[in-house]
């Protein structure tokens, strides 16, 4: 089959590999039907993420078709449409029985396309098939679906319940790429007061207002002074990091009133400077997280009954063998537009 390999930082490759086979009884190997991109992706061959290591195959979000299940699989059978997630659960040790399925000690976790390989490829092995996969409605399209696979219960549980978004805050989302602009979706069913969406590229904060935000501003030297005017003179509520790098992580400190929260979403691959001297008197909350797909089922019935539009993330269509101008086209957000692609089998 083919697949999208890792070559070390910089490097990537479309190219023929072996078909996966099963390897415990629990697994089930999946035909993908449609996959995407994700910034994680791009942080992965931007060198941030160590773990990963030559020779494995990209991608952690993917819907399909099971085409072989192991023999201890009940839940999903073969010819199951199945959306993949892309948190691994082992459904026994002490954080999966929590629901933290993120922090999985059974062999689970973000798993995919990190440390075994992942679904940008033709066909995948998904461990833990009965827990780590759901079944699709008919009435749920795979593009729509693609976008459960991560970025909106990333968005909702590590952004905006991480965060505690109430009904009447003021939330400030800084990045609005695909996990900012989800977080603006998902922050908008809990009904805040406004949201401020933070960033440089004019395209993006027009997508940001697309999907809801009611204010949008630029990163410069006088943005957290528009929030604070903004916000009664206090500052945000809540605000969401949501790109990954120093200078946003500690905007978002600058942003936040006190007794505020700070929900950190974005991949750091450098650290930031936590000013102290400054926040020691604010009664701020800082959270970080990695999603753990809790909220998988509660999205997915919304997203079948209608209650948002998930389809609309799609800006960019390839074939599943385009995945080089995918990649080309999802790197350069700024030239291209692109918020997120989908690839597709023919």
């Amino acid at each position: 089959m083919k697949a999208l390999v890792y070559h070390g930082p910089g490097k990537r490759s479309w190219e023929n590999v072996p078909d996966p086979d099963l390897i415990d009884t629990t697994d089930a190997i999946v035909r993908v039907d449609a996959v995407t991109i994700c910034g994680t992706d791009l942080h992965i061959l931007g060198g941030d993420v160590p773990e990963v290591t030559e020779g494995r195959i990209l991608g952690h979000e993917a819907v399909g078709t099971i085409v072989e299940a192991g023999a201890a699989v009940t839940g999903v059978h073969i010819g199951d449409r199945v959306l993949i997630s892309c948190i691994s659960s082992c459904a026994r040790c002490a954080y999966c029985r929590a629901g933290r399925y993120g922090q999985c000690l059974g062999g689970g976790g973000w798993i995919l396309g990190h440390l075994i390989d992942g679904t940008q490829a033709e066909y995948v092995r998904v461990p833990f098939a009965d827990t780590s996969t759901y079944k699709l409605p008919e009435a749920v399209s795979d593009e729509a679906a693609l976008l459960l696979a991560d970025i909106l219960p990333t968005s909702y549980e590590v952004g905006v319940l991480n965060g505690a978004v109430r009904p009447g805050d003021s939330v400030a989302v800084v990045g609005t790429g695909p996990i900012g602009l989800a977080a603006i979706a998902t922050a908008k069913l809990l009904s805040p007061s406004q949201i401020i969406a933070i960033d440089k590229a004019p395209a993006r904060l027009q997508a940001a207002k697309d999907f809801g935000a009611d204010l949008t501003l630029e990163p410069g030297d006088a943005c957290a002074e528009q929030v604070i005017a903004a916000t009664d003179a206090l500052g945000a509520d809540v605000v969401i990091e949501a790109v990954g790098t120093p200078a946003t992580f500690e905007l978002c400190t600058r942003l936040v009133r006190p007794g505020g929260h700070v929900a950190n979403v974005g991949v750091h691959g450098a650290p930031a400077t936590l000013h102290l001297e400054s926040l020691w008197i604010k009664d701020v909350t800082i959270t970080t997280g990695l999603v753990d797909t809790s909220s998988t089922p509660t999205l997915l019935r919304m997203l079948a009954a209608g209650q948002f539009d998930a389809g609309a993330f799609i800006t960019h269509r390839f074939g599943l063998d385009e995945m080089r101008e995918a990649y080309d086209v999802f790197s350069r957000p700024a030239d291209t537009g692109a918020l997120k692609v989908a690839l597709l089998r023919h």
